[in-house]
């Protein structure tokens, strides 16, 4: 009897990581080497807590609706697992539910230490000599995994980023001689700019905005910037600065570190926007307006880049191709073999040199005074927000899918988490 399949999802959703969903379980549907595939209760947590989603209970039609359907279908968490030493119990109960569910597949859709966490499974289960296929999928808003040329759910935060940052330089422009002079929108990344860099891509003339862009790979310099934001207003009439979270000074501290850690052990950020602000109007007097996108900018399907949603697809097939061709504890990728016109094919990476490893901005892809983005950049960003995939509206609304999320029977003992 073909063995089943478990795809969880984890960490900070996107607006297109369901369309990895949809990509493997409409691919392993489609085989007669993979029984049914469950998924997890709000990610790796609803393996531990035996809580798996029977997807074959979901029609077709909705399983194809996945791929226009933003957040996290099948729920997502914050967990990160300690390390076999630390905590086997983890692991072995990991063992214990794929056995009694007859699981010989495993596809967990994720950022960096998500791809860990399926490495340190395949590991286990192998010296348990039970056999489990463990496949990566990549997934990351922050674009910041290695090997990989861009990461599913980058582009579309970036089109959004970009989009969001043309039309509110227009507002601005607009009331800038007697209103609102400086607009900080605040975006994501907490080590790699990426996304603010996508910011730029709204730059078409020399004082088109945005005239400052902040990434957390250049040391942030109090007296330069307030001196560029003062240049701006004094050249173009305004300054419209887009600014990564993980803005930081020379010493690695962060401009809004927020005195707290996540799950997963990293610093808490949030707030550097009205901190830049509260910078500007003390030194400059002038009016300002700020806004933090947040989950607006990963949540947004309805303005979805057509190539990270075919990407995000493409990641969660090629997931079941590898795992049906033997292949184990690798992530696919995404190779660029060409910019103008874009190319791209899928290629593989092992998990055991994904985990943990963030790839950051290149120093070319900043421009010398560190406030821009080079052509080099553009050129390497502009395919990731490409095409338009846009969702089916009703009523003036996106309609998106909801699922039964039918859980299966429990064969096991409780087991706590929280151990």
């Amino acid at each position: 009897m073909p063995k089943n399949a478990f795809y969880a999802q984890s960490g900070g959703v996107t607006s297109v990581i369901n369309a990895s969903a949809c990509g493997v379980i409409e691919t392993a549907r489609a085989s007669r080497k993979i029984g049914k595939v469950f998924a997890g209760k709000n990610g790796i947590i609803g393996a531990l807590r035996e809580e798996l989603i029977d997807t074959s209970k979901e029609s077709k039609s909705t399983i194809a609706g996945l791929r226009h359907t933003p957040s996290g279908a099948f729920g997502s968490c914050r967990y990160k697992l300690k390390s076999v030493e630390e905590n086997r119990a983890e692991y072995e109960r990991l063992i214990d539910v794929f056995k009694a569910h007859d699981i010989g597949y495993f596809f967990y859709n994720g950022g960096g230490d998500s791809q860990d966490t399926a490495n340190k499974v395949a590991q286990l289960s192998a010296e348990m000599d039970y056999p489990l296929t463990c496949i990566g999928i990549p997934k990351t808003v922050d674009n910041d995994l290695p090997f990989t040329d861009c990461c599913p759910g980058f582009g579309s935060v970036a089109k959004y980023v970009a989009v969001s940052t043309r039309e509110a330089g227009l507002d601005v422009a607009s009331m800038a001689e007697s209103s609102t002079k400086v607009f900080v929108l605040e975006v994501m990344g907490r080590h790699a700019g990426w996304i603010a860099a996508a910011g730029g891509l709204a730059k078409e003339e020399k004082n088109d905005p945005p005239h400052v862009i902040l990434f957390p790979e250049i040391a942030f310099d109090k007296s330069k910037f307030l001196a560029k934001v003062k240049d701006s207003v004094k050249k173009v009439g305004f300054c419209v600065v887009v600014a990564s979270e993980g803005a930081q000074y020379a010493d690695g501290r962060f401009v809004a570190d927020a005195g707290l850690k996540d799950a997963f052990g990293h610093t808490q950020l949030g707030g550097v926007a009205p901190s830049l602000v509260d910078m500007i109007k003390e030194a400059h007097g002038y009016k300002c307006h700020w806004s933090v996108a947040d989950y607006l900018q990963r949540a947004a399907r309805h303005i979805a880049s057509g190539t990270d949603v075919e990407q995000a697809y493409a990641m969660g097939k090629a997931a079941v191709d590898f795992a049906l061709a033997g292949k184990n504890a690798v992530m696919p990728t995404i190779v660029r073999k060409k910019s103008k016109p874009y190319r791209w094919v899928i290629g593989e990476a092992p998990l055991s040199k994904v985990a943990n490893v963030e790839k950051k901005m290149p120093r070319g892809y900043i421009t010398k005074d560190g406030y821009g983005i080079t052509a080099k950049c553009r050129e390497y960003l502009e395919p990731l927000i490409s095409g338009e995939d846009y969702p089916p509206y009703k009523n003036g609304l996106p309609q998106y899918v909801r699922l039964k999320k039918q859980l299966l029977k429990k064969k096991l003992k409780p087991f706590d988490i929280s151990q």
